[in-house]
């Protein structure tokens, strides 16, 4: 589970049961990794969350998705149903990452709660994700951009909101979250050929 810093960058909020949501977050998506990361960099989807709690599985499920499809020798893919990276592997994840990938760009992907009417909204935001504040867990800040999906609301007993939130809300968004990546992929791939011919 995330809450995510407004800072002076904004964060932008997409409803996943419109229609063109993972279009257009795939392409505001690829706008941001174009701004930050050159073209030399290893980009990083770290997935996180458990499989543990179907509030928090948005990660994991979308790792698993992306690790099926996603063969490109600069794209990365940490966290999945089977290596789930929560709260107990996160940082030696990220020292990990930080090893073996030189110039890591990293794209943070979580869980969150958020308010009654944002669940089911997506957001993408710069800068670095805190996983586990919704649920007063103090971990490490990771992240050059981050994509969280409101599972459920917040307020008391995030713990137990966790366990009852529905498969459909966090499958239906999943799905658009790997529809928007695989764009931005595609995308990245098309303005390339683009540049070198």
């Amino acid at each position: 589970m995330s809450v995510f810093f407004k800072s002076k960058n904004h964060i932008v909020y997409f409803n996943s049961n419109e229609q063109n949501s993972a279009y257009e977050l795939g392409l505001a998506l690829s706008a941001l990794v174009k701004k930050h990361a050159l073209y030399d960099k290893n980009i990083i989807f770290l997935c996180i969350g458990s499989d543990r709690a179907t509030g928090d599985c948005l990660g994991p499920i979308i790792g698993y998705k992306l690790s099926k499809y996603i063969r490109q020798p600069n794209i990365h893919i940490y966290g999945t149903l089977e290596h789930p990276v929560h709260a107990k592997n996160l940082k030696d994840t990220v020292t990990m990452i930080n090893q073996k990938h030189d110039n890591a760009f990293i794209i943070a992907i979580d869980a969150s709660l958020g308010k009654l009417d944002h669940i089911g909204y997506i957001t993408l935001g710069e800068g670095p994700l805190k996983p586990g504040a919704g649920v007063d867990k103090d971990l490490p800040e990771v992240g050059d951009l981050f994509i969280t999906g409101i599972v459920n609301f917040s307020g008391l007993l995030d713990h137990m909101l966790l366990q009852t939130t529905r498969l459909n809300v966090v499958m239906s968004m999943a799905d658009q979250i790997c529809l928007a990546i695989n764009y931005c992929i595609s995308h990245l791939k098309s303005q390339l050929l683009k540049e070198v011919y």
